[in-house]
């Protein structure tokens, strides 16, 4: 079923608290930006908004042996995360054009272009995979800006201007991208023609997308892509890593090619093995990921 367009009169007020916003980020200094987000997280935490049940369900199933005060703190200070993250996305809605292209490098940076440029090299393409860790968008822009041309592959948003607007900024770093349903084609093109794709794989997947692996102790439909792709094509396999620094900056760090295993045609095995090192990065920041995502959809409840 087709999503339903609001018209746009509806969307007005909306269109225009968003300038605002996007009005206020653009003079906003980057040091007090983080501070405020952090402040809005709490307050919002304090709220209980944003999801709560799922993110509380999520904790406890992904770390069941946080007592109660240790899960609250973890998601006191994922809030703080997502606060930090609202300031960060209103730049895309800011009225000077171009803006969202000079505010990246204040936000975001790139780390392991050399891991990049070798895969690149030997012309068969790259896919990458990523994670809603960190400011994952402005991560993705750090790394075009310094000359890492991929095409994310992504939804088609709604309103249908909302989507104008970030497909624009996305473009305005030299980030191209595939809408699915209906991606693989244009997918295939650019692996072909030597370039790059991207992939979040931290998501729910039903099938025929997914399959299902364990993640977190629970076997839960996961995006199944990347190892069919990899030997159909012979592209590398690089994962991506974005990370908020204790500054509050984005980091996008490109890791060494991907071992797909000793046996490259299970598509299971691999898929296992990427959601794996997903499960690492999130170990390592859990107060950055994107906790309000039911991920462990068609799955028993965890208790909390």
């Amino acid at each position: 079923m087709a999503r339903r367009q609001l018209p746009i009169w509806q969307s007005l007020p909306v269109i225009a608290a968003l300038g605002a916003l996007g009005s206020l980020a653009t003079v906003m200094p980057r040091e007090l930006e983080v501070r405020l987000g952090r402040a809005l997280g709490r307050a919002l935490f304090r709220r209980r908004l944003f999801k709560r049940a799922v993110i509380e369900a999520n904790v406890a199933r992904c770390f069941p042996g946080l007592d109660r005060e240790s899960r609250q703190s973890l998601i006191r200070r994922n809030y703080e995360h997502y606060g930090v993250l609202l300031f960060e996305f209103m730049h895309f809605f800011s009225p000077i054009k171009g803006h969202w292209r000079g505010y990246v490098p204040t936000a975001a940076r790139a780390e392991g272009l050399d891991h990049w440029a070798k895969a690149h090299a030997r012309g068969k393409g790259v896919i990458f995979f990523g994670a809603h860790l960190g400011s994952w968008e402005a991560g993705a822009a750090a790394l075009a800006l310094r000359g890492v041309e991929a095409t994310i592959v992504t939804t088609v948003l709604t309103p249908r201007w909302l989507h104008e607007k970030i497909t624009a900024a996305r473009a305005s770093v030299g980030m191209q991208a595939a809408f699915h349903p209906g991606s693989m084609s244009a997918v295939m093109r650019t692996l072909r023609r030597g370039g790059a794709v991207a992939f979040m794989n931290d998501q729910y997947a039903p099938p025929p997308m997914g399959i299902p692996v364990t993640f977190f102790g629970t076997r839960v439909d996961t995006l199944s892509v990347i190892g069919p792709l990899a030997r159909r094509t012979g592209a590398a396999v690089l994962p991506i890593c974005t990370f908020r620094a204790q500054d509050g900056t984005t980091v996008a760090r490109i890791e060494p090619e991907f071992d797909l295993g000793a046996e490259p045609e299970d598509a299971e095995a691999i898929t296992q093995r990427v959601a794996g090192r997903i499960e690492l990065w999130v170990r390592e920041h859990p107060e950055q990921w994107l906790w309000m995502h039911r991920r462990f959809k068609n799955v028993a409840a965890s208790p909390v």
